[in-house]
């Protein structure tokens, strides 16, 4: 069984390890597995990028040409937007290879046209890693068209000019004819996708990101504070860089109204954000900020989730973030609101705390509860390790994906 996975990148961004992950698990169960991206960065031999001048120079122009399209559009959702306009080239050599079963990932805006991925003969299973597919050109969306079909009187009064999310998804019905076997990593973007006008009768399972659990494991949480240089008895809290408060999904301003909650009510609380230094005006935050920087290794990064005692995800939508995975794998217990993907990471007080949808308060109510009793951290430390092990390890994701293989291979074969 040979495999292609088809992602625009190899290890740059949540979607990209995600796929560089599943592409590794398979390979370590002994599936002939490689990867084709736009670009790479990881110097895996396994991953295959384009070589020559020409290559290279489509897949510099491509991602600009694409932009042009949105220079018609006005809208003021800050969410990405793809109509996957400019054809790649790689139909045929792909439809010629010599793979049972190509993989799609995120391979939407520079990758695939929407016309080229309706061109595809070879069966094709497809992981899900936002809401693209079933949408019009936005990756997430708040709004239902999707369910309803893309059509004049359901636009959304904040968009203007030429409706491209319309005809991104009228295009996407003209050229996908077959179903493609979908697979989402958390059960909400299944639901999405099987209350989507465009693919609510298309084959869909669940199979969550993997990780190795062997390499992610805890740090002793001494020698993890000693080794970045944070203090060894302060209760910390993690969460991503400031920077993504540009994107409203990512809840930021939630969190900065949870933290007001906490004032005075956790002895020497401080904080730790990772992704980004220190801004040169950096917010008030009520509490002492400890930036890392960007921490690129897995090592680097399984040692803070070690150093730190709650990982906080106020997301207001998210499918299934590789940071709460990777925090529970290390066994730190994870704080975020009862949305989207996110209770498929955490179970309510057993590997952390779901607060109820963006209230603020009860998040910081979860923080105190999880560092209010030490018998209770270190069982909700415990269950974190074992649900990750149990739920998300590589080898249960890869034999999943390859039980999926050999059913997608033996429909094709009647």
């Amino acid at each position: 069984m040979k495999i292609i996975h088809l992602n625009h990148t190899d290890i740059s961004g949540g979607a990209a390890r995600a796929a560089y992950r599943i592409h590794h698990a398979l390979r370590d169960l002994d599936v002939n597995s490689t990867m084709r991206v736009d670009s790479s960065i990881s110097g895996d031999w396994t991953v295959v990028s384009p070589k020559g001048k020409l290559g290279k120079a489509l897949t510099m122009i491509r991602p600009h040409l694409g932009k042009i399209a949105l220079r018609f559009f006005k809208t003021t959702n800050p969410i990405l937007h793809s109509p996957s306009i400019i054809p790649s080239g790689r139909v045929t050599s792909l439809n010629n290879s010599d793979a049972d079963i190509l993989h799609l990932h995120w391979v939407q805006g520079e990758m695939l046209s929407v016309v080229d991925i309706g061109r595809l003969k070879k069966p094709v299973v497809w992981t899900l890693h936002d809401m693209w597919s079933f949408c019009g050109a936005e990756h997430y969306t708040h709004d239902f068209r999707f369910q309803h079909g893309y059509v004049k009187h359901n636009r959304p009064v904040y968009e203007h000019g030429f409706d491209l999310n319309r005809w991104t998804w009228e295009r996407k019905k003209k050229h996908w004819q077959t179903p493609m076997h979908l697979v989402t990593p958390s059960h909400w973007l299944a639901d999405c996708v099987t209350s989507s006008a465009l693919m609510q009768d298309w084959p869909v399972e669940v199979i969550a990101n993997p990780i190795d659990v062997k390499r992610w494991k805890p740090v002793d949480k001494s020698l993890a504070r000693q080794l970045l240089d944070l203090p060894v008895h302060a209760p910390l809290l993690l969460f991503g860089a400031i920077g993504g408060g540009q994107d409203p999904r990512k809840g930021f301003d939630l969190l900065q109204e949870a933290l007001k909650h906490l004032q005075r009510k956790i002895e020497g609380l401080q904080l730790v954000i990772f992704g980004q230094l220190a801004p040169h005006n950096s917010p008030d935050l009520g509490f002492p900020v400890h930036y890392t920087g960007h921490l690129h290794d897995d090592l680097s990064l399984r040692v803070l989730y070690s150093a730190v005692d709650v990982f906080l995800l106020p997301s207001r939508q998210d499918n299934l973030p590789n940071t709460g995975v990777e925090a529970l794998a290390c066994g730190t217990p994870v704080v975020a609101f009862n949305t989207c993907g996110l209770p498929d990471i955490v179970q309510h007080q057993q590997t952390g705390y779901l607060a109820r949808a963006f209230e603020p308060e009860d998040m910081a109510e979860g923080i105190q509860w999880i560092l209010a009793n030490e018998e209770r951290y270190q069982q909700l430390s415990t269950n974190a390790r074992q649900f990750a092990a149990e739920n998300f390890s590589s080898k249960i994701i890869a034999q999943k994906y390859r039980r999926l293989y050999e059913q997608v291979l033996a429909k094709v074969k009647r």
